[in-house]
């Protein structure tokens, strides 16, 4: 894979900005939730610590976030007492009202699957590739049991290869014309035009503009949903069409972006090309390529607004919450063990002394800031090519100083070839010596 990325969007790098404590703590809270009390042995956490790519003990991890969970001390069956860990109340509620959301989106999550597997080849594809793309389309881990039961007309489970390990696959029993609409020919019949591709880059980009345009009038729209992927066609009907179905991907997924690794992953299934990451570099108005953290990234670039979603999945708004929950509770954690550093240096008498060393460190600073500010203002003035008798006039008993700064500011305003750019800057210039003068006539008439 060519490892190359877009151009930085610092808006959208915020937006695929990943925070690795709400990824450990969502998976203590799925590890969790296999209990039917919702609450385990600290030592359970513990034995999979390593698993999570964290070092330490538990019980202080789980300490750091009071908001989501608590420690206490339960019987553990010899009558001797053993760490174990929960929800919070309020972490309780949200992770009942996540549940209550992905229980309401299972229809949802039925017509994505079912738009999954009617993009692949043959409609089908296998369970334990599926695994890779649940996330991204916000299947819970039963999916199986939650949608199958209610979608008997729709999908099927079965195991072509028996002897093999893994090899169950899941395929769509019937079409669903209802559902064989891109997100694109449901935005051109919104709107009432013909379906075609939108940039959604800056007006500045030109050139990018000008290739979208190219690039949809050198062939009509292909839907990813047709089947003509098997039939001999031009390169440019190909891309068309490979780009199509890349688009209509990552318009399924809850945070429309979506791993590159995950996408040629599916590469056989979904017909794309032997290289996916040139061609989504070719297409810059449509795709974003990053490689934060050092994983490629493709984000669908119309979905977003700013570094927000344009349209957020009653899911995604629920882990939204979880995500600010958790974050509140390090807040508060860092506040205890701040105060608490704080009350002993007071104690052992560090404070007093640490405050007044800081303060003749920030008179220090101060004065030479303040030199540092005078000579820049002096380079300044002097690139400008202002006369510096003129920003600074000599308080002398005679007037000469003020008639000389005077004449000098008058003659360089008329000769500087700077234009109407300097008016106002010239208009500051006079009122400040104006100020200085009626300063200097204040020493004269009290001497």
């Amino acid at each position: 894979m060519a490892r190359w990325s877009s151009p930085k969007d610092p808006v959208l790098e915020v937006a695929l900005r990943r925070n690795r404590r709400w990824v450990v703590n969502n998976q203590i809270k799925r590890l969790l939730l296999r209990f039917p009390s919702r609450t385990a042995p600290v030592q359970f956490l513990q034995s999979r610590f390593k698993t999570l790519d964290l070092m330490g003990r538990a019980a202080n991890w789980l300490r750091k976030y009071p908001s989501c969970f608590e420690v206490f001390s339960a019987g553990a069956g010899d009558g001797e007492q053993e760490l174990h860990f929960g929800f919070t109340k309020r972490m309780a509620a949200l992770v009942d009202a996540e549940e209550a959301a992905v229980a309401a989106s299972e229809p949802a999550m039925a017509d994505r699957l079912a738009r999954l597997l009617m993009l692949a080849r043959g409609r089908r594809l296998q369970v334990s590739k599926l695994a890779a793309l649940r996330g991204p389309l916000g299947l819970p881990d039963d999916y199986l049991l939650r949608i199958l039961p209610a979608n008997t007309d729709l999908f099927h489970l079965a195991n072509p290869y028996p002897h093999r390990r893994n090899a169950a696959e899941l395929e769509l029993v019937r079409w669903a014309p209802s559902l064989a609409v891109s997100a694109v020919e449901a935005a051109a019949a919104a709107s009432g035009s013909s379906p075609r591709f939108t940039c959604s880059l800056p007006a500045s980009w030109a050139r990018s503009h000008a290739k979208m345009e190219e690039f949809n009038a050198s062939t009509p729209y292909i839907s990813p949903y047709s089947e003509e992927r098997g039939l001999p066609g031009t390169d440019a009907d190909a891309e068309k069409r490979a780009v199509a179905v890349v688009h209509e991907l990552l318009s399924l997924t809850l945070w429309r972006k979506m791993s590159i690794l995950k996408l040629e992953h599916f590469r056989r299934e979904f017909a794309l090309p032997e290289d996916t990451v040139r061609m989504l570099l070719r297409h810059p108005c449509l795709f974003y390529v990053s490689n934060r953290y050092k994983i490629h990234t493709v984000v669908l670039r119309e979905g977003y607004d700013g570094s927000e979603l344009r349209e957020k999945d009653p899911v995604v708004v629920a882990k939204d919450r979880l995500g600010e929950i958790m974050q509140e509770g390090l807040h508060e954690y860092n506040q205890r063990r701040r105060l608490a550093n704080l009350e002993k240096k007071r104690s052992r008498g560090e404070v007093k002394v640490k405050k007044e060393e800081n303060e003749g460190e920030d008179e220090e600073a101060a004065r030479l800031d303040s030199v540092e500010k005078r000579e820049e203002r002096r380079r300044f003035y002097k690139v400008l090519g202002i006369p510096l008798v003129m920003l600074k006039p000599r308080f002398s008993s005679s007037l000469y100083s003020w008639q000389s700064a005077q004449g000098s500011h008058q003659k360089w305003t008329q000769q500087s070839k700077h234009g109407d750019s300097c008016k106002l800057y010239c208009a500051r210039i006079e009122e400040r010596l104006l100020q200085l003068y009626s300063h200097w006539q204040y020493i004269v008439d009290s001497k």
